[in-house]
């Protein structure tokens, strides 16, 4: 190991930190898989025979990332959230690998052990780049897909997602972690929310103490950077790969009917990006909410859930609600996408 490199803390008496937070009518269990566990956040669906659903996250993110989606869904899905391995309340994995296809992988057996699937598979950027892998190796486990700004591959990346492709280097993950230690758990956590919002204005004052209280949690925890830094690292690595295994060549190998959302002021995945990927999945339809950042689940919940309903209706896995509230014309499948729904120029939707 290089004297640059994060130790390894696989196996390692972890200390006590405080509790995950779960909302009211959430679910926590743990699963154990060999050489892996999984937290899984759960909702009870709102009545019985509902289809199954899995969530999966971002990039420092957790299973709370979906709190605000998945009650607006309760009624269409009976949905899980996952923790990948080293996020959330999921320990790290006892092989240390981090890559999109060990997270992957962590999907995969966690369906095939719960014999949950197919499911209709939800993942945000990390998560949308693992639920793509997913969908396109194992469609067997995918009834449908909903992909909100997925990390995958692009030429051109922001300049305000380089700090976040710098992790990947050797010695930048412990770095970053001795400069974190003069800033506040406050601080840290509007920076956070600066890069991921769209507008951190719409972050209520409880939510906002809420994530001060789980930055200091995972803080406290001693594998944290380890794990961003790994999981940064992979996403880095799968943006190389060409071939059958290059994320592009597998989008388009998915055979799920697909939904794309793009927010016009994410600030980590390119809002350009969304005509390509709006070609690259097959009969895949697009939302694009111009005003949305990194995580429109969160910031825009009763949009993206709208968007399922039609998503799932449409592929006839359930029937319309009798009302909901209408996403206008901003929803649209990819063979209808235009410069003028705002999918080509990015400054369109800012």
């Amino acid at each position: 190991m290089s004297s640059t490199d994060l130790p390894e803390v696989t196996g390692a008496v972890l200390p006590k930190v405080s509790a995950v937070r779960v909302e009211e009518g959430e679910r926590l269990r743990q699963v154990g898989l060999p050489g892996l566990t999984l937290t899984v956040r759960s909702r009870p669906p709102s009545r019985e025979g509902l289809p199954p659903a899995l969530y999966v996250h971002g990039l420092g993110g957790s299973s709370q990332n979906w709190s605000a989606l998945m009650p607006l869904l309760a009624d269409t899905v009976d949905g899980e959230a996952l923790d990948l391995p080293g996020f959330g309340d999921s320990p790290p994995p006892d092989d240390g690998d981090y890559s999109v296809t060990a997270h992957a992988r962590a999907v995969i057996r966690h369906l095939d052990a719960a014999g949950r699937g197919p499911v209709h598979l939800i993942g945000n950027s990390l998560g949308g780049s693992v639920s793509t892998r997913v969908a396109a190796a194992r469609p067997d486990l995918v009834r449908t897909l909903t992909l909100v700004s997925p990390a995958l591959p692009e030429l051109r990346i922001q300049r305000s997602a380089v700090p976040t492709g710098l992790l990947a280097l050797p010695g930048m993950g412990a770095l970053l972690g001795r400069l974190a230690r003069d800033l506040t758990a406050e601080q840290r956590t509007r920076g956070v929310l600066g890069l991921c919002y769209g507008d951190p204005a719409r972050v209520s004052p409880e939510a906002f103490r809420n994530a001060v209280e789980e930055m200091e949690r995972r803080m406290a925890l001693p594998y944290f950077w380890d794990a961003m830094v790994r999981s940064a690292r992979g996403i880095v690595d799968a943006y190389t790969l060409g071939g059958q295994h290059g994320l592009w060549r597998q989008a388009g190998r998915v055979l799920a009917p697909t939904l794309l959302v793009y927010g016009g002021r994410d600030q980590l995945v390119g809002y350009r990006m969304a005509r390509r990927a709006a070609v690259a999945f097959r009969g895949s339809r697009l939302l694009t909410l111009p005003d949305a950042g990194h995580v429109a689940m969160m910031e825009y919940p009763d949009e993206v859930a709208a968007a399922v309903r039609e998503l799932l209706a449409d592929a006839g896995e359930t029937l319309p609600p009798v009302s909901r509230r209408s996403t206008g014309s901003a929803a649209a499948t990819a063979d209808e996408v235009s410069p003028a729904d705002g999918a080509g120029d990015p400054s369109q939707g800012s």
